[in-house]
Protein backbone atom coordinates (compact mmCIF):
# COMPACT_ATOMS: atom_id res chain seq x y z
CA UNK A 1 0.00 0.00 0.00
CA UNK A 2 2.81 2.38 0.87
CA UNK A 3 4.68 1.61 -2.36
CA UNK A 4 1.58 2.50 -4.37
CA UNK A 5 2.19 6.11 -3.38
CA UNK A 6 5.58 5.92 -5.10
CA UNK A 7 3.88 4.55 -8.21
CA UNK A 8 1.63 7.61 -8.28
CA UNK A 9 4.62 9.91 -7.86
CA UNK A 10 6.43 8.14 -10.71
CA UNK A 11 3.34 8.38 -12.92
CA UNK A 12 2.99 12.10 -12.17
CA UNK A 13 6.61 12.72 -13.15
CA UNK A 14 6.43 10.63 -16.34
CA UNK A 15 3.28 12.35 -17.56
CA UNK A 16 5.04 15.70 -17.33
CA UNK A 17 8.32 14.75 -18.96
CA UNK A 18 9.12 16.47 -22.22
CA UNK A 19 11.06 15.05 -25.14
CA UNK A 20 14.80 15.69 -25.02
CA UNK A 21 16.18 18.30 -27.46
CA UNK A 22 17.98 15.54 -29.37
CA UNK A 23 14.82 13.49 -29.91
CA UNK A 24 12.76 16.58 -30.69
CA UNK A 25 15.33 17.40 -33.38
CA UNK A 26 14.94 13.87 -34.79
CA UNK A 27 11.16 14.30 -34.94
CA UNK A 28 11.39 17.66 -36.68
CA UNK A 29 13.83 16.32 -39.27
CA UNK A 30 11.90 13.06 -39.83
CA UNK A 31 14.79 10.90 -38.61
CA UNK A 32 12.68 8.37 -36.73
CA UNK A 33 12.61 4.79 -37.99
CA UNK A 34 9.41 2.82 -38.53
CA UNK A 35 10.40 -0.36 -36.64
CA UNK A 36 13.16 0.53 -34.13
CA UNK A 37 13.55 -3.06 -32.92
CA UNK A 38 14.44 -4.36 -36.38
CA UNK A 39 16.84 -1.49 -36.88
CA UNK A 40 18.63 -2.29 -33.63
CA UNK A 41 18.83 -6.03 -34.37
CA UNK A 42 19.95 -5.77 -37.99
CA UNK A 43 21.99 -2.58 -38.25
CA UNK A 44 23.42 -2.26 -34.75
CA UNK A 45 23.99 -5.89 -33.79
CA UNK A 46 27.56 -5.46 -32.56
CA UNK A 47 26.62 -2.40 -30.54
CA UNK A 48 23.70 -4.28 -28.99
CA UNK A 49 25.92 -7.20 -27.98
CA UNK A 50 28.57 -4.95 -26.43
CA UNK A 51 25.98 -2.82 -24.66
CA UNK A 52 24.39 -5.98 -23.24
CA UNK A 53 27.71 -7.32 -21.98
CA UNK A 54 28.52 -3.91 -20.50
CA UNK A 55 25.71 -4.45 -17.99
CA UNK A 56 25.88 -8.12 -17.05
CA UNK A 57 28.16 -7.56 -14.03
CA UNK A 58 25.55 -5.25 -12.51
CA UNK A 59 22.96 -8.00 -12.39
CA UNK A 60 25.38 -10.80 -11.54
CA UNK A 61 26.62 -8.90 -8.49
CA UNK A 62 23.09 -8.03 -7.39
CA UNK A 63 21.82 -11.61 -7.46
CA UNK A 64 24.97 -12.98 -5.89
CA UNK A 65 24.78 -10.46 -3.06
CA UNK A 66 21.08 -11.04 -2.43
CA UNK A 67 19.78 -14.45 -3.53
CA UNK A 68 22.94 -16.56 -3.31
CA UNK A 69 24.33 -15.12 -0.08
CA UNK A 70 20.98 -15.49 1.68
CA UNK A 71 20.63 -19.11 0.58
CA UNK A 72 24.21 -20.05 1.43
CA UNK A 73 24.35 -18.23 4.75
CA UNK A 74 21.17 -19.83 6.05
CA UNK A 75 22.24 -23.31 4.96
CA UNK A 76 25.97 -23.28 5.71
CA UNK A 77 26.95 -20.31 7.89
CA UNK A 78 24.46 -20.76 10.71
CA UNK A 79 22.28 -17.70 10.15
CA UNK A 80 18.53 -17.70 10.35
CA UNK A 81 16.66 -16.13 7.45
CA UNK A 82 15.54 -13.21 9.61
CA UNK A 83 19.07 -12.53 10.90
CA UNK A 84 20.62 -12.45 7.45
CA UNK A 85 17.82 -10.38 5.93
CA UNK A 86 18.54 -7.70 8.53
CA UNK A 87 22.20 -7.66 7.46
CA UNK A 88 21.14 -7.36 3.83
CA UNK A 89 18.77 -4.50 4.66
CA UNK A 90 21.64 -2.61 6.28
CA UNK A 91 23.85 -3.25 3.25
CA UNK A 92 21.12 -1.96 0.93
CA UNK A 93 21.59 1.50 2.44
CA UNK A 94 25.12 1.46 1.03
CA UNK A 95 23.70 0.45 -2.34
CA UNK A 96 21.52 3.57 -2.40
CA UNK A 97 24.44 5.79 -1.40
CA UNK A 98 26.75 4.27 -4.03
CA UNK A 99 24.17 4.78 -6.79
CA UNK A 100 23.96 8.45 -5.91
CA UNK A 101 27.73 8.93 -5.73
CA UNK A 102 28.42 6.99 -8.93
CA UNK A 103 25.83 9.06 -10.80
CA UNK A 104 27.60 12.23 -9.69
CA UNK A 105 30.94 10.77 -10.77
CA UNK A 106 29.48 9.73 -14.11
CA UNK A 107 28.30 13.27 -14.79
CA UNK A 108 31.73 14.65 -13.98
CA UNK A 109 34.10 12.03 -15.40
CA UNK A 110 31.97 10.14 -17.92
CA UNK A 111 29.60 7.19 -17.74
CA UNK A 112 31.85 4.78 -19.61
CA UNK A 113 34.83 5.48 -17.35
CA UNK A 114 32.75 4.99 -14.21
CA UNK A 115 31.44 1.68 -15.50
CA UNK A 116 34.98 0.51 -16.21
CA UNK A 117 36.11 1.50 -12.71
CA UNK A 118 33.09 -0.28 -11.23
CA UNK A 119 33.88 -3.40 -13.28
CA UNK A 120 37.38 -3.46 -11.81
CA UNK A 121 35.75 -3.26 -8.38
CA UNK A 122 33.61 -6.27 -9.28
CA UNK A 123 36.70 -8.24 -10.27
CA UNK A 124 38.47 -7.34 -7.02
CA UNK A 125 35.42 -8.28 -4.95
CA UNK A 126 35.09 -11.57 -6.80
CA UNK A 127 38.70 -12.53 -6.13
CA UNK A 128 38.22 -11.85 -2.41
CA UNK A 129 34.73 -13.39 -2.21
CA UNK A 130 35.72 -16.49 -0.27
CA UNK A 131 37.89 -14.80 2.34
CA UNK A 132 35.32 -12.07 3.06
CA UNK A 133 32.05 -13.99 2.92
CA UNK A 134 33.33 -17.03 4.79
CA UNK A 135 34.98 -14.95 7.51
CA UNK A 136 32.74 -16.55 10.14
CA UNK A 137 31.96 -13.31 12.00
CA UNK A 138 28.86 -11.18 11.73
CA UNK A 139 30.97 -8.05 11.41
CA UNK A 140 32.96 -9.61 8.57
CA UNK A 141 29.88 -10.83 6.72
CA UNK A 142 28.17 -7.45 7.12
CA UNK A 143 31.27 -5.69 5.82
CA UNK A 144 31.30 -8.03 2.83
CA UNK A 145 27.63 -7.34 2.07
CA UNK A 146 28.14 -3.59 2.37
CA UNK A 147 31.17 -3.65 0.05
CA UNK A 148 29.28 -5.82 -2.41
CA UNK A 149 26.33 -3.44 -2.45
CA UNK A 150 28.64 -0.47 -2.92
CA UNK A 151 30.21 -2.16 -5.94
CA UNK A 152 26.78 -3.01 -7.30
CA UNK A 153 25.67 0.60 -6.85
CA UNK A 154 28.74 1.86 -8.67
CA UNK A 155 27.80 -0.21 -11.69
CA UNK A 156 24.09 0.57 -11.57
CA UNK A 157 24.25 4.35 -11.18
CA UNK A 158 25.67 5.22 -14.64
CA UNK A 159 24.28 2.21 -16.54
CA UNK A 160 20.97 3.55 -17.82
CA UNK A 161 22.44 6.80 -19.10
CA UNK A 162 25.44 5.04 -20.63
CA UNK A 163 23.28 2.57 -22.55
CA UNK A 164 21.09 5.31 -23.97
CA UNK A 165 24.12 7.27 -25.15
CA UNK A 166 25.60 4.38 -27.09
CA UNK A 167 22.70 4.24 -29.57
CA UNK A 168 21.67 6.79 -32.23
CA UNK A 169 18.88 9.14 -31.17
CA UNK A 170 16.19 7.57 -33.37
CA UNK A 171 16.57 4.13 -31.75
CA UNK A 172 17.96 5.17 -28.39
CA UNK A 173 15.04 4.07 -26.25
CA UNK A 174 14.74 0.68 -27.94
CA UNK A 175 18.48 0.01 -27.93
CA UNK A 176 18.88 0.93 -24.27
CA UNK A 177 15.79 -1.07 -23.22
CA UNK A 178 16.72 -4.23 -25.11
CA UNK A 179 20.36 -4.23 -23.98
CA UNK A 180 19.39 -3.50 -20.36
CA UNK A 181 16.89 -6.35 -20.22
CA UNK A 182 19.17 -8.78 -22.03
CA UNK A 183 21.90 -7.93 -19.53
CA UNK A 184 19.46 -8.74 -16.75
CA UNK A 185 18.58 -12.09 -18.32
CA UNK A 186 22.17 -13.11 -19.02
CA UNK A 187 23.74 -11.64 -15.91
CA UNK A 188 21.04 -12.41 -13.39
CA UNK A 189 18.51 -15.07 -14.28
CA UNK A 190 20.75 -18.13 -13.93
CA UNK A 191 23.38 -16.66 -11.63
CA UNK A 192 21.96 -17.93 -8.29
CA UNK A 193 21.65 -21.46 -9.70
CA UNK A 194 25.16 -21.45 -11.17
CA UNK A 195 26.58 -19.99 -7.97
CA UNK A 196 24.94 -22.62 -5.76
CA UNK A 197 26.19 -25.37 -8.04
CA UNK A 198 29.75 -23.99 -8.07
CA UNK A 199 29.82 -23.50 -4.29
CA UNK A 200 28.52 -27.00 -3.63
CA UNK A 201 30.92 -28.74 -6.01
CA UNK A 202 34.07 -26.61 -5.77
CA UNK A 203 33.70 -24.15 -2.89
CA UNK A 204 32.63 -20.54 -2.39
CA UNK A 205 35.85 -19.26 -3.98
CA UNK A 206 34.54 -20.35 -7.39
CA UNK A 207 31.48 -18.19 -6.92
CA UNK A 208 33.91 -15.32 -6.60
CA UNK A 209 35.65 -16.38 -9.79
CA UNK A 210 32.25 -16.37 -11.50
CA UNK A 211 31.69 -12.81 -10.30
CA UNK A 212 35.18 -11.78 -11.40
CA UNK A 213 34.55 -13.25 -14.85
CA UNK A 214 31.36 -11.21 -15.16
CA UNK A 215 33.32 -8.13 -14.15
CA UNK A 216 36.01 -8.85 -16.72
CA UNK A 217 33.45 -9.27 -19.51
CA UNK A 218 31.81 -6.00 -18.53
CA UNK A 219 35.17 -4.23 -18.38
CA UNK A 220 36.16 -5.42 -21.86
CA UNK A 221 32.73 -4.59 -23.32
CA UNK A 222 32.87 -1.02 -22.00
CA UNK A 223 36.42 -0.64 -23.26
CA UNK A 224 35.31 -1.68 -26.76
CA UNK A 225 32.24 0.56 -26.80
CA UNK A 226 32.47 4.05 -28.30
CA UNK A 227 32.83 7.06 -26.05
CA UNK A 228 29.55 8.45 -24.89
CA UNK A 229 27.94 11.45 -26.53
CA UNK A 230 27.60 14.84 -24.88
Amino acid sequence: IASSLLVLVGLYIRLRLEETPAFQHAIEHHERVRIPMMNVLTQHTKLLVLATFSGIATFAVFYLMTVFTLSWATRHLGYTRQEFLILQMIATLFLALAIFLSALGADRYGRRLMLMIAAMGVIALGLSFDSLFASGTTVGVLAFLCIGMVVMGLTYGPLGTALSEYFPTAIRYTGASVSFNLAGIIGGSFTPYFASSLATKYGVAYVGYYMAAAGLITLLANWMLPKETA
